[in-house]
């Protein structure tokens, strides 16, 4: 496990200095084909970064971060497309803004209040509910199989809003920039466009918009009119985030993609465009109830997950791997503890 950090703080220090070039050199080129010759070295090398770490917690938030997030990021740098243009004037703005799952949203008045409680409670019962978790998890053996499968949804979906959230504090003390949210409290959704547009993992949502979907939507409106030129642009962005996940789950895994997480995601592409059909062409007052549609949507999320996109992680053990990663750092921990 020690190595396994070791060479996780050497990535992520090849990551910054990559960065440092970023800043220093590309960003005073003009947009286009040079700049993105320039940055290309960057993309590759952020490609390959994540296959020098086998530690699943540790190589799925470094290709997480770099391969999907950074990467994209510069392509948008590339063309003068925010959040890294126009450049910010200080260097460690711009590595925070490049690496981290973070876009900063301007104050408002209501915002320089103080916040309410609810969010931070809300935080404490997520960690306490993932301790939880994992002390199950010594008990899996005399669980049934489909109820440890029902926790690691649970887990992951927590791991990943705490992860987010932490990095997102980590950028708010360091420069004191407000932080949009990441999640938005998804158990809340009201139909599958509202889950996915505005409630799970926000940055990559935000990530998406401008390098995929405005782009596809522009050409979909010359073949198709301005009224269908969505349909496309939707299931197309859906195609690139399951691209991004086969991507991430070799990371974790080092096995050849079998597709099925490209599927889960064509699969709810098509639904949400199908969401869209139907609300162009329905009357709002013979559609489904809110909480009719949100419970519907939240089903078809969690059994097309079971069904795709959770067998690849379990046939090739990676939450077996993640409990056994994170008893080891429980291990290293109190290692370190003078008590």
């Amino acid at each position: 496990m020690e190595n396994e950090l070791h060479n996780f703080i050497k990535v992520w220090i090849l990551a910054i200095i990559s960065l440092c070039y970023c800043f220093y050199i590309p960003s005073k080129l003009p947009k286009g084909i040079f700049k993105l010759i320039s940055l290309t070295p960057i993309f590759i090398f952020f490609l390959y970064l994540p296959l020098t770490i086998s530690t699943a917690h540790l190589v799925g938030i470094t290709a997480f971060f770099l391969s999907w997030l950074a990467n994209f990021k510069l392509l948008l740098f590339c063309f003068d497309q925010p959040p890294l243009s126009p450049p910010p004037s200080n260097l460690f703005h711009f590595i925070s803004l490049a690496s981290l799952p973070i876009k900063p949203k301007q104050k408002t008045p209501s915002q320089n209040r103080s916040k309410p409680p609810q969010r931070s409670i809300l935080f404490a019962i997520k960690v306490l509910i993932l301790a939880l978790l994992y002390h199950c998890y010594s008990y899996k053996q005399i669980l049934n199989k489909n109820v440890v499968l029902a926790m690691y949804c649970v887990h992951i979906y927590i791991e990943l809003e705490l992860i987010l959230a932490l990095a997102a504090t980590l950028a708010r003390a360091m420069f004191g920039f407000e932080i949009q949210p990441q999640f938005n409290e998804l158990y809340l959704a009201t139909s599958l466009q509202d889950f996915w547009g505005r409630r799970w993992n926000l940055m990559v949502t935000s990530i998406l918009r401008p390098t995929v979907y405005y782009p596809i939507r522009r050409i979909s409106t010359r073949l198709l009119g301005s009224r269908w030129a969505s349909l496309p642009a939707i299931v197309v962005v859906f195609v690139v985030s399951g691209l991004m996940h086969e991507l991430i789950f070799y990371y974790m895994t080092r096995v050849a993609p079998s597709w099925e997480v490209t599927w889960f995601f064509i699969l709810h592409g098509v639904a949400v465009a199908a969401e869209v059909v139907v609300k162009k062409v329905v009357p709002e007052k013979m559609r489904l109830h809110p909480v009719v549609s949100g419970a519907s949507a939240l089903g078809f999320v969690a059994v097309t997950a079971v069904w795709l996109f959770l067998p690849q992680l379990v046939r090739n053990g990676v939450d077996e791997k993640n409990i056994g990663e994170y008893s080891k750092v429980m291990d290293l921990i109190k290692g370190l503890l003078p008590f």
